[in-house]
């Protein structure tokens, strides 16, 4: 199959018609927001603010890296499209979103609330444990009553501040009658200050005040660097609806107006200029274009389109203008469709139960009863309330929840730290969990297993002169062979041929005359009668037949020892596009992959990695697109590269930060590894329970051996973690 062909100038996209100009100039100043998903540095934000702060009608450019967004203030004559045009001029991607998503507005509110309250009660933590030190140093009497009240003024509502992520998580499961890890550490706490001011009213010689703080404190340190190692998660459902377009031009009377797109009706008829992004479902009524499908489908390629040919909300219009009428609006839009299908992959993906949740189901009830008849144990035999409860909170207290809790953060944050080396950024907290139970791996095509650009293959069989002319029409377009066939013969050292009346053709290609002849480069049929095998981009010269630049999608980084090295592991490999058939088996062939599927729609990508759990399966998707969102949400953990679209890498549960895929391997042994750790930590954590927990029953710790003991046990559970580095 041949496929070639050939977009507008790029200056078509930014060279709005002036009558278009003068109806925007009475509008009031405009708010746009641009997604820049390929911005990584200092360099990129200095580079994007110039270059937008340049454009004429911009007032001003701001760049936020962490959330990759440009925010411009601009007249009403600019629009989003030229911006996105200047952009891509210098180099960068960018798209535009609804500055009313809640995802373009996102900010990392539970990081900040976490870090304010573990400094709160490390500074809490600190001040008590100095009153504690000089109790045990001796004090007696009133001044030991007096430290005690102090430390119940400052550790009472410093609990009740610094306590809350703990207490929430523990009333949320308390609930709907179940149990996690916060139950046991909720109750820890809140019996550790009940006993404490039992001990201080009563004149007591213990109060466990410093033990609530040291483990509030332990606590949410661990959560704190558990959840800075990961990228901050927003909804990938939220990111495909901020891609939608904003605004549209409506055709009536013959007269364009740009009117938000909650306005537009079925059968509206509607005005898609070079380089903008479909706002409806419809079908094209005038005008000859190419459409950019990659988003949705995978395509490498843009296809031709015209008059009766179907468009999706959210496709690319790449050549001349096109008039289409809406066929489904809003929430009916493919678009919008497929943003379901990832919110509801999402919510079935939330119900996996972590590790410890698993052993909170063990260990919460064991301990809830071992408290309790410690207590009526007590009662019993010494008709004291007093002691009762005091041995009762001890057998909390040395229980440690501490080390339970901290067995996961502590292994979490070392893998997440080994893999952050090799390139690799966790996001999801139990996506180490998952990916360590993956079996079968699924591979996205185009962007993922390639690099999504087109390389010449064939040059060397084409001559100087032909080499030339080609350049030199290859030069008046910015189609992606264009593009590649102009790289690759500028690199070459190839001078282009002088042409004359040079124009591009929309969705044919381009044309010119030299030396008195007529010469094409496009498509097939059109620059001559021609067929070949592949894509291809084909040369006419005068009467001459034609000849055919042939093309490939050049391998990614890493992507044969990626493949080779999963299919060692004994992983079942599948490669799923929706490229061509002849282009997926070709790739599938090259990497050793029998199981392949072509022209797979992002539906059906779902489907299949659906059907697979369904099997008993455990599914790890790799993708990089639009297209792999509802996959990637849908599999029981994903990986996306750096490169990919923000709401692919957004749907991911760890983030390829490199070029290269080499690291896949290793990063299911780490994950193993990791997995592991944890259940050592669990069964450190139990036996260090067997032995301490008689002596807390015996009546014999004491407030400074159940902290001492709980330290022990969560350096413990600390330094096994670190042997993943």
């Amino acid at each position: 199959m041949s496929t070639a062909t050939l977009s507008a100038c790029p200056a078509c996209s930014a060279a709005p018609a002036a009558e278009d100009i003068a109806a925007r100039a009475a509008l009031k100043d405009v708010k746009l927001t641009l997604s820049l998903p390929t911005i990584h540095c200092s360099a990129c934000i200095s580079t994007v603010e110039r270059e937008l702060n340049a454009y004429p009608g911009v007032h001003e450019a701001r760049v936020n890296l962490t959330l990759k967004r440009a925010q411009v203030d601009a007249d009403a004559a600019v629009s989003a499209q030229e911006l996105i045009h200047v952009l891509d001029q210098a180099g960068y991607e960018a798209h535009e979103l609804d500055p009313s998503s809640a995802a373009v507005t996102a900010t990392d509110r539970a990081g900040r609330d976490l870090l304010m309250r573990l400094a709160v009660a490390g500074f809490a933590s600190m001040n008590v444990m100095l009153l504690s030190v000089s109790v045990w140093s001796g004090a007696v009497d009133a001044t030991r009553d007096l430290f005690h009240w102090i430390s119940a003024f400052i550790t009472l509502p410093t609990i009740a501040f610094s306590g809350q992520p703990f207490f929430r998580n523990a009333w949320a499961a308390l609930k709907v009658r179940r149990l996690n890890m916060d139950v046991p550490i909720t109750l820890a706490i809140l019996l550790a200050l009940a006993t404490s001011l039992w001990e201080t009213t009563l004149s007591g010689e213990h109060a466990y005040f410093d033990a609530a703080l040291a483990l509030t404190f332990f606590l949410l340190a661990g959560r704190y660097l558990d959840h800075r190692t990961r990228a901050i998660a927003r909804s990938a459902a939220e990111e495909l609806t901020a891609l939608e377009v904003p605004r549209a031009w409506l055709i009536r009377d013959r007269e364009e107006t740009q009117v938000p797109v909650s306005e537009l009706a079925i059968g509206d008829l509607i005005r898609v200029r070079p380089g903008a992004r479909m706002p409806v479902d419809g079908e094209i009524v005038d005008g000859t274009s190419e459409l950019d499908r990659s988003l949705l489908t995978g395509e490498t390629l843009p296809v031709p389109a015209g008059p009766g040919t179907g468009v999706s909300a959210g496709e690319v219009n790449l050549t001349g203008p096109l008039t289409l009428r809406a066929t489904a609006v809003g929430q009916d839009t493919s678009l919008h469709r497929m943003a379901d299908l990832v919110a509801i992959a999402e919510s079935g993906r939330s119900r996996y139960t972590s590790l410890a949740d698993q052993a909170a189901k063990l260990y919460a009830p064991g301990v809830h009863i071992l408290s309790a008849l410690a207590f009526v144990g007590w009662y019993i035999y010494s008709w004291d309330m007093r002691t009762a409860l005091n041995i009762a909170a001890a057998v909390l207290i040395i229980t440690c929840p501490c080390a339970l809790g901290l067995a996961v953060p502590a292994v979490t944050t070392a893998a997440s730290g080994r893999l952050f080396r090799k390139g690799m950024l966790v996001k999801h907290e139990t996506a180490l969990e998952r990916l360590a139970k993956v079996d079968t791996v699924v591979f996205d095509k185009t962007g993922t297993l390639t690099a999504g650009t087109p390389v010449p293959t064939n040059l060397d069989q084409h001559g100087r002169t032909a080499q030339s002319v080609a350049l030199a029409l290859a030069e008046g377009s910015s189609h992606p062979l264009s593009r590649a066939l102009t790289v690759a013969l500028r690199d070459r050292g190839v001078e282009p041929a002088a042409l004359a009346d040079l124009t591009e053709q929309p969705g044919y290609g381009t044309e010119a005359q030299w030396n008195g002849q007529r010469v094409r480069l496009g498509r097939p049929g059109w620059a001559g009668d021609a067929q070949a095998d592949g894509t291809a981009a084909w040369l006419s010269i005068g009467g001459e037949a034609p000849v055919a630049f042939t093309f490939a999608d050049r391998l990614r980084d890493g992507a044969e020892e990626a493949v080779s090295g999963l299919i060692g592991a004994g992983l079942r490999v599948i490669l799923i596009s929706g490229d061509a058939e002849r282009a997926v088996s070709d790739l599938a062939d090259r990497l050793g992959i029998t199981d392949w599927t072509a022209g797979a729609l992002p539906g059906d990508k779902a489907a299949r990695v659906a059907a697979l759990q369904a099997e008993g399966a455990s599914v790890l998707m790799v993708g990089d697109g639009l297209n792999d969102t509802a996959a990637l949400s849908t599999a029981d953990v994903s990986i996306s590269p750096a490169s990919a679209l923000d709401a692919a890498r957004v749907a991911s549960d760890i983030v390829l930060l490199g070029g290269d895929l080499s690291p896949l391997p290793s990063a299911l042994i780490t994950a193993r590894q990791a997995t592991k750790r944890i259940r050592e930590n669990f069964r450190i954590a139990t036996i260090y329970n067997i032995i301490a927990v008689p002596l807390a029953i015996a009546g014999l710790a004491t407030p400074l051996i159940a902290a001492l003991a709980m330290s022990a046990s969560s350096i413990t559970v600390s330094l096994n973690a670190l042997r993943l580095r």
